[in-house]
């Protein structure tokens, strides 16, 4: 399978306040982000109830204080019960 998929959301970065317990000040303050994200996955049937499912993930995020780009990965176990 594969897919494309839009996302946006509100980042906020300690809780709204400029200054962290240890008197660290933050230059970067709460933003609306947006973007997108690609994502590919696989699924391999070891009998008719069981199968193996792999799936990939790039986001793409912009306005954030972290950076633009996101990988992410997963591997898991389908179990299909009646």
């Amino acid at each position: 399978y594969g897919g494309i998929s839009a996302l946006a959301g509100y980042e906020t970065v300690n809780w709204g306040k400029t200054i962290l317990s240890d008197g660290a000040t933050l230059h970067n303050s709460d933003a609306f982000i947006y973007g997108g994200a690609v994502n590919i996955q696989a699924d391999f049937y070891l009998s008719d109830r069981i199968a193996l499912t792999a799936n990939l993930k790039e986001r793409f995020i912009f306005g954030n204080s972290t950076g633009h780009c996101h990988f992410s990965y997963g591997l898991g176990i389908r179990i299909m019960m009646d």
